[in-house]
Order: structure tokens, then C-alpha cells, then sequence
């Protein structure tokens, strides 16, 4: 994903105000081949905010379904440790299982009411693969030197663990990190058991690294699939932007962050405004030019508002040639000014046709306020019927919606 450097403009300072409040939903783009795929799976520093949400639940599902098969898997592996290890050694063990049943079972609880909260996921994440490895040093510590070489199992705990990381849809760092630190629990085990740099021990550090191996390239693979999937639900091919069904839920996810941060502070302190633009006469441009130029029109004009926007703003192809801005920290009259620089920048900027003639193109558009305790339509046919306002008074112009509440029935 390439991040739109943040653009100053007057009037900004107060939006900076309002985004230091809180992280609001981030509208940004993945790319998926070449180097930029290996890049995006290398870590998640590039990855927009929305796509952090749908990682994070992927990755929930697979923290549910790996925490309760090694919750069902420790009683099992008591009634083993009863069989096969000398009654001496079984109160060393016996402790530290009901300890790890009982942290496994409290990173299920945490990760099953942590559905928006993608840190804890990231947490329980990673603390499913730290229980077993702690349990496993805590043996090692608290057992008789010469009694460690009797455990039968544990020494599996660390091939266990790294050829889970294959289960999660992890960044390659991540994976990498987390089977660094298999290797040193490997290493600790061998030096306890008397292994270390034996024949033995070199083949189960080759082994162990060969399962890194796989299973980094399972997460790149299974990353990089997300990622494509992801982008193909979610944008539009042939903007980039995003298309309606993300835009709808990105607006919900924008309301519950303005009641987040409203809620901490006075009301109005995250205003939100929407946008609303439409090309003026693209029929005619289609019909007279051929619609591979109105194609590159619309990937002209789409670059334009992403220019006119910053990194935190969204902007959204809502279908044929209407598009929507979604303005984070701006009120109506904000906005407005902003639309007016919209409109300004559309009809200066020189489109050109297959012979670089230049095509006239101008854009119209409505101008709304998001309010947090509405339904997200409500504000987009506000935006609607402000812009066919705005179209019926002439065209290239920008109008607001009218205070006294429009009616939402479309001309």
C-alpha cells in the first residue's frame, strides 16, 4: 500500500486538533505484486487501518480454533505424563499443566469478546504460542538435572509451536521473531539435556529451522491471498478506491469513532463531513470521445481527489462517474471550502483526449454533515439530493444541504 503524504492546506490546523484525539479509520490502498507483495507481507507497517480490522479477524478465528485444540490437547497430555514418567516427576509437571489450562482458557475468553480490539488479538495471538513455551522452561527449571532426559514429549513443544505459525495469517517479521525464540528455547532444552552441538542436537536445530522455512512461506502466501481478497471485495478495479460496500462500512466504523472520542470530550469535537461529486455531461464525453477516454477520466479525476484530500479522509467511487470524499475533523463550512478547491482543481486541470486535445470536464457536488447516530444512507441521499441541487442550478458548483432537512427523493 502506498500512503498519500498528508497535504497542507489553509484552515487545516484545527483538523490536526481533531485527529490527535484518536486514530480515526485510515482509507488506504494494498498493492499485491512484485516487491510490494513480499513488502506487505514483511510487516503490517503498511497496511491500511481497515485491512488491520479484517486481518484482525481472520486472525481471531484462527486463535479460537488453535486455543481450543491445545486446551483439549494439556488434560490429554497429563493422563500421558501419568503413564510414562516416574510418580516423582509428576508434581513438577501436574502444577504447570493446570497453570497453562488455565491461561489457555483465559486468552479463549479474551479473544472471543475482542472482536474490534485488534491489539488483544494480537495478544492472545502471540500468548497462545508463549503458554506452551513458558510451561516448557518452567519444567526445565523446576526438574531434577538428571530427571530431564526422562520427559517424554516436551522436547516436541518447540517443533509444535513453530509449524503452528503456518495456522496464522502472521507478517513474515512477526513469524520470524517467534521462531527466533523457538530456536533459543531448542537451544535451552538441548543445553538441560546434555544435546547441545551433539549429532542430535545439530539435526533437531536444522529440523526446527526447516519448519521455520515452511511455515514463513505459508504465511507469505496465506498473507498475500488476504491481502488480494481483500482488495478485490473492497475497491473499485478501476480507480483504486474504494467501491460503495466498503464506503458503507467505512462510514459506520467512522461513527463509532466519533463516539468514542465524543464521548471523552464535548459533542462536536469530531465533526465528519460527506461529499458528494458527480462529472458533469460524462455521457457526452463517452459518446463523443470513446470510453477509454472517459476511463482515464475517471482515473484522472480519482487522482485528483486523493491530491486534494490527506492520508486520514477517504475517497470512495460510488458507481459510474459518482464519487465521495469522507472530510475527518471538517464541519459544513470546512467542507465547503474544500469542495470549492475540488471543483477549482477539476476544471483547471487539462484532460486530454487521444489527439492531447483537451476535454472540458467540471464537476458538481452536494455537501453534507455525518451525524454519529444516523444511518450512514441517510447522509450519503443528503449528499445525493444536495448535488442534483447543484446540477439543476447550472452545474460546477458546490451546494450544501439544506438545514431545514431535505426531502430524499431523488430528480
Amino acid at each position: 500500500m502506498l500512503s498519500r503524504k498528508s497535504e497542507r492546506h489553509p484552515g487545516e490546523s484545527s483538523d490536526r486538533r481533531t485527529l490527535s484525539v484518536a486514530d480515526p479509520p485510515e482509507m488506504s490502498h494494498e498493492l499485491f505484486v512484485g516487491l510490494s507483495s513480499l513488502r506487505d507481507t514483511l510487516s503490517s507497517r503498511h497496511h491500511s487501518r481497515d485491512f488491520a480490522f479484517a486481518h484482525a479477524h481472520y486472525l481471531r478465528s484462527r486463535v479460537l480454533a488453535l486455543g481450543i485444540i491445545f486446551t483439549l490437547l494439556s488434560p490429554l497430555w497429563i493422563v500421558v505424563d501419568s503413564l510414562v514418567l516416574p510418580a516423582g516427576l509428576l508434581r513438577y509437571t501436574l502444577l504447570g499443566r493446570v497453570v497453562l489450562m488455565l491461561g489457555l482458557l483465559t486468552v479463549l475468553v479474551l479473544a472471543l469478546f475482542s472482536m474490534e480490539r485488534i491489539r488483544r488479538i494480537r495478544f492472545c495471538a502471540g500468548m497462545l504460542l508463549a503458554l506452551p513455551a513458558g510451561f516448557y522452561v518452567l519444567v526445565l527449571l523446576m526438574l531434577p538435572q538428571q530427571a530431564v532426559q526422562e520427559l517424554v514429549g516436551y522436547g516436541f513443544i518447540p517443533f509444535l509451536l513453530v509449524a503452528s505459525l503456518s495456522v496464522f495469517p502472521f507478517t513474515l517479521l512477526e513469524s520470524f521473531c517467534a521462531g527466533l525464540a523457538m530456536l533459543v528455547l531448542l537451544g535451552f532444552s538441548q543445553m538441560m539435556d546434555g544435546s547441545w552441538m551433539t549429532g542430535q542436537g545439530v539435526e533437531e536445530v536444522w529440523l526446527l529451522s526447516s519448519l521455520l522455512a515452511v511455515a514463513m512461506a505459508a504465511n507469505h502466501f496465506q498473507l498475500s491471498l488476504l491481502l488480494r481478497l481483500y482488495r478485490q471485495a473492497t475497491h473499485d478495479p478501476l480507480t483504486g478506491l474504494f467501491n460503495r460496500g466498503a464506503l458503507e462500512v467505512h462510514l459506520e466504523k467512522i461513527q463509532a469513532w466519533q463516539r468514542e472520542i465524543e464521548g471523552a470530550g464535548e459533542a462536536g469535537s469530531a465533526p465528519c463531513s460527506v461529499l458528494m461529486l458527480d462529472l458533469d455531461h460524462f455521457k457526452r464525453i463517452n459518446d463523443t470521445y470513446g470510453h477509454s477516454v472517459g476511463d482515464n477520466v475517471l482515473c484522472q479525476f480519482a487522482r485528483i481527489l486523493t491530491g486534494q484530500t490527506r492520508k486520514h479522509d477517504c475517497v470512495a467511487r460510488y458507481g459510474g462517474e459518482e464519487f465521495v470524499v469522507i472530510l475527518l475533523g471538517s464541519d459544513q463550512p470546512r467542507a465547503l471550502e474544500v469542495a470549492e478547491r475540488i471543483r477549482y482543481a477539476v476544471e483547471a486541470f487539462e484532460f486530454l483526449d487521444r489527439d492531447h486535445r483537451r476535454v472540458p470536464v467540471t464537476t458538481s457536488i452536494g455537501v453534507t454533515e455525518l451525524r454519529q447516530d444516523e444511518p450512514p444512507q441517510d447522509a450519503l441521499k443528503r449528499a445525493d439530493v444536495a448535488l442534483y441541487r447543484a446540477k439543476e442550478a447550472g452545474r460546477n458548483r458546490a451546494l450544501p444541504a439544506e438545514t431545514t432537512g431535505e426531502e430524499v427523493t431523488l430528480v
